[in-house]
């Protein structure tokens, strides 16, 4: 299904035909099947639908941590298939993910400075003094004390673990995060912190998000534009506000009736 909605903003992320099948012996696996969408700069598009429908594979299929069946991805007008092994290290510091399990995604042996500096060893980005202030100003910037850089995960709560797995993503400045699930492992009273703290960084920083949620009423607050998936497929995508007030699809319109509408949560 292609994007409908005018849009004065430059595309970032450009997405044809794509399709990823999984095989299970002598059984095939559509994840994600013939999906077709755009991603503009500076925009939070909202991925939603059932467990089970396709979006996580659908946000790593975007940043290659996995390998599609079929079509192709174009992030900045550079086709992601196409690239030499250096000049996709080089793009890869322009899309990074925040994950699910705040717990789970962080190396439990590791310190916050080792967490959050990884990527900036790999891309030969900071060293020394350097390194370690880049760190502290990352960890502020999520809201965290510099003072934390020598503990370990275990030390933190859930909240404060996923603002460590955020400052990481943003450790190598992107242009684009995909935020899969990152409120999901949450308890209520954090994750409106959380989504509060995401859209403030886009803000400051200009960033371009896929949201991949099932709490339809936190995509609502978050999103400019959501895309309804289906069994691997996108079935609808339209505007926020158009689309909660007045879905198309059935499936949409099924999703919408079985949840509350905007979060006070999030409002307060």
């Amino acid at each position: 299904m292609s994007d409908n909605i005018p849009n004065k903003r430059p595309p970032l992320v450009e997405v044809t035909g794509l399709t990823k099948r999984f095989h299970h012996g002598r059984i095939d696996h559509t994840a994600v099947d013939d999906v077709d969408f755009t991603i503009y700069s500076g925009e939070t598009l909202g991925l939603v639908g059932e467990s089970g429908c396709g979006k996580s594979t659908l946000g790593k299929l975007l940043l290659r941590l996995i390998e599609p069946t079929a079509g192709s991805i174009a992030f900045a007008g550079n086709d992601l298939a196409s690239l030499s092994r250096r000049r996709l290290k080089a793009m890869r510091r322009e899309m990074q993910m925040v994950f699910q399990d705040p717990y789970a995604s962080l190396d439990p042996r590791m310190t916050v400075e080792d967490i959050v500096g990884e990527a900036l060893d790999i891309h030969r980005l900071a060293r020394g003094t350097a390194r370690r202030q880049k760190i502290g100003d990352l960890l502020e910037r999520v809201g965290l004390s510099r003072r934390l850089l020598g503990r370990f995960p275990h030390e933190f709560s859930g909240g404060q673990r996923q603002r460590i797995g955020i400052a990481r993503a943003l450790a190598v400045s992107p242009r684009f995060i995909v935020c899969d699930e990152p409120i999901s492992a949450l308890d209520v009273s954090i994750q409106a912190q959380v989504v509060n703290l995401l859209k403030e960084l886009q803000q400051e920083l200009g960033l371009t998000y896929l949201f991949i949620s099932h709490d339809l009423s936190m995509v609502e607050y978050l999103a400019d534009r959501v895309a309804v998936m289906q069994q691997g497929r996108i079935v609808e995508i339209s505007d926020s506000e158009v689309l909660y007030r007045s879905p198309q699809h059935a499936y949409t319109k099924t999703l919408l009736d079985a949840i509350p509408r905007i979060s006070d949560r999030v409002r307060a």
